[in-house]
């Protein structure tokens, strides 16, 4: 495929703009944190993790136990017939990796005539039934159903072996999505491909087994999806719906199409049907009754899609024409499809910027738009991820992705909005972006006025080269915001700040996203100072190096016994140094829960000396009823009142001073204790946010297109 002019565009954009971020990188970071990062963007992509298939040893017929309660949350039903030795191997997997949750296993003996009478009562903890007579997978399935006593009903079939963590990731998504009915699972070959995520219903009743043969870690496929169906070979429906629904419909017997009606029930009753990707069972497809549908069992199979048919005639003609071939364009087709372009996945574990980030796709989402991500560097993200994934998010990595201009090619046209991230990412890719999604709002998130920043840390370190490389970042901001549609900014003061340097451009404050925590522990219980922030932030590690080589010193003078708790990964040697220095500092790096710390610790600590933005550690200490002593810096356009809901100090001395008078004082940490809280709550919490995100992303009268719009 030739490389069209914006491609070419894009690629020269894209090394321009990491020569002279790595440029200034080396005044502010040094060459070896710089050659760092250049090594993130140089290193070939690895392929996405991918976890090995575990299968059973297969062996003899011996005793074994498989997991067993008397209190189930999850009810595994296994109809058989017949083919003991798959029976085996799914009881074998069932045992070796034992789900997390409570259930019991019941096989359901469609009266077979092989060792399945003979084996199955003696392995302990299992539940048999055996049928007086042979009435096919329908009445085996709804016996089943009869004894259950779990929460959730487990359908598997007999020719599957489960991989380890499949049923709780089933569980799980019935905590996350509230409204969902019916969870199936992702099911593969023995070789690993791919046999469905999910199944496609076109408007004559016949299905399509969406991805069939595939990767099974195609982002086409490796997400949580609203989906026509799911198969009954693994698939999960709370109790009490099922037993409402009257079972599977025994119009279908002797088997096949009743997961299809069960799928269209359960929605027909209000509840969703999904695919859980991060739920894998692999599927001997065929074993029990061939692949043939011209003879035998199977034959089932086309007279019961015409019993489909006239049953949901009015349904099927919502559904993919014949012929249509599915994908994600047509299968969100019902939903606002928004891409979200940034150089990688979120980690809001990490930093505020990627926290604000995953709660903003988490609004997108219960408004009901279907989100994409596109991670500009191409990489996996592990578990970041895969957490998106959780969420329903379609993201892509290498290497399905070969190149953001050949990706929009492909699908550009199937968006309403695109998010932008970032003056270096959005310059990069508005030309690709007007080529290829002409139709799209597009919209540039800021994070912060990286300008602004910028020229505040050169203020601070008096290097004029720095200063210069401020005014160029200035040149490149304001050129993407008056060719984007809207901009978003995180903080009052910086919106008035562009109401002078670009008042022509159209701007929304979407200011950092947070759940309120609450007051948790009281002054009393907490002890000591917490500061949080990653120090590739160059804003941070200056922080640290004033706040530990200047201030912390003269509050331990008069407060020996308290320590200071260093929260943020990336920690350089120089500031180790300093800190080794310094009685009562820890640098405890990267750890993966925060919450301890925001719990526990009596003040938070916000000593920034430039940035720009709103701050983040500030308001998840706040959101955890923390109260925080800040510079000015650090404080501004964050809605905060000195004294009441912070204390603000500037200078070593009035610092140190304002956090030993917060420290000893209760009656004065109350008071911010509970005004931070509500500021969260008025300001930077979701229900907050909410009117500018739909203004924003989700209001289908709003205009689109790229290029610039007016303030209005």
């Amino acid at each position: 495929m030739s490389m069209s002019l914006a491609d070419a565009r894009y690629h020269l954009t894209r090394i321009v703009g990491l020569v002279r971020r790595g440029l200034s990188s080396l005044r502010t970071r040094g060459w070896r944190a710089t050659a760092q990062r250049a090594g993130v963007h140089l290193r070939p992509v690895p392929p996405p993790p991918r976890t090995p298939l575990v299968f059973p040893a297969d062996g003899p017929f011996a005793a074994f136990a498989v997991p067993a309660s008397t209190q189930p949350v999850a009810s595994i039903v296994i109809p058989v017939y017949n083919h003991v030795r798959h029976t085996l191997a799914c009881l074998r997997a069932l045992a070796e990796h034992p789900p997390a949750a409570a259930c019991e296993i019941l096989v359901i003996d469609d009266g077979g005539s092989d060792e399945t009478a003979d084996w199955m009562p003696r392995i302990q903890g299992l539940r048999y039934h055996r049928r007086a007579r042979n009435g096919g997978f329908i009445a085996a399935c709804n016996d089943g159903l009869r004894l259950a006593r779990g929460r959730y009903v487990v359908l598997l079939n007999n020719d599957t072996v489960p991989q380890p963590g499949w049923l709780d990731a089933l569980l799980a998504t019935f905590e996350q999505v509230p409204d969902a009915g019916l969870v199936g699972a992702q099911l593969l070959y023995p070789d690993g491909r791919l046999q469905e995520s999910g199944g496609v219903v076109f408007t004559d009743g016949s299905c399509w087994s969406y991805g069939r043969f595939e990767d099974a870690d195609d982002p086409r496929h490796a997400s949580l999806r609203d989906t026509d169906y799911c198969s009954g070979a693994a698939l999960a429906v709370p109790r009490m719906l099922l037993e409402a629904l009257g079972g599977l419909d025994v119009r279908y017997a002797p088997a096949y199409y009743e997961d299809v009606d069960l799928a269209f029930q359960v929605r027909a009753a209000g509840h969703r049907v999904l695919v859980q990707p991060a739920s894998r069972v692999v599927h001997d497809e065929g074993t029990s009754n061939g692949t043939d549908t011209g003879s035998g069992v199977k034959a089932w199979q086309v007279r019961n899609q015409q019993v489909f048919a006239g049953k949901w005639r009015d349904a099927l003609t919502r559904q993919l024409p014949v012929g249509s071939v599915p994908g994600p364009a047509t299968l969100h087709r019902g939903r606002r499809q928004i891409l979200i372009i940034d150089e990688a996945v979120p980690r809001p574990d990490r930093d505020s910027a990627s926290l604000r980030q995953f709660n903003l796709v988490r609004m997108l989402l219960a408004g009901g738009a279907h989100v994409v991500f596109l991670p500009t560097g191409g990489e996996h993200g592990g578990a970041a991820t895969g957490a998106l994934q959780a969420l329903g998010v379609e993201v892509w990595y290498a290497p399905h992705l070969k190149g953001v201009g050949r990706w929009l090619r492909v699908h550009g046209r199937r968006f309403q909005v695109v998010m932008l991230v970032r003056h270096h990412v959005a310059s990069q890719c508005l030309p690709l972006l007007r080529r290829f999604a002409p139709q799209a709002r597009t919209v540039f998130d800021t994070v912060d006025l990286h300008y602004l920043r910028e020229r505040r840390g050169a203020e601070v370190s008096g290097d004029p080269g720095l200063l210069r490389a401020a005014e160029r970042t200035r040149a490149s901001e304001l050129a993407v915001m008056a060719a984007s549609d809207v901009t978003l900014l995180v903080s009052a003061a910086e919106q008035l700040q562009l109401a002078s340097d670009a008042p022509q451009v159209r701007v929304e404050l979407l200011s950092n996203l947070h759940e309120v925590a609450g007051q948790g522990q009281d002054w009393a219980q907490r002890r000591d100072l917490v500061f949080v922030g990653g120090y590739r932030h160059p804003p941070n590690l200056d922080a640290m190096q004033w706040f530990i080589g200047e201030v912390f010193p003269r509050i331990r003078a008069r407060l020996p016994a308290i320590e200071l708790h260093c929260i943020g990964a990336d920690v350089p040697d120089s500031l180790r140094a300093l800190a080794a220095t310094r009685p009562g500092v820890h640098l405890h790096g990267y750890v993966p829960d925060l919450v301890p710390w925001m719990a526990g610790g009596r003040i938070a600590v916000a000593p920034l000396r430039f940035g720009a933005g709103v701050k983040g550690k500030i308001n998840l200490s706040m959101a955890h009823g923390q109260p925080v002593v800040a510079t000015s810096c650090a404080a501004e356009g964050m809605h905060l009142r000195d004294g009441e809901d912070v204390l603000v100090a500037d200078g070593a001395e009035a610092f140190a001073e304002a956090v030993v008078r917060l420290h000893d004082d209760a009656a004065l940490w109350r008071r911010l204790s509970g005004n931070g809280l509500h500021n969260i709550a008025t300001h930077f919490s979701m229900a907050a946010a909410r009117a500018v995100v739909e203004r924003v992303f989700l209001d289908t009268a709003a205009g689109t297109g790229t290029g610039g719009r007016a303030a209005g």
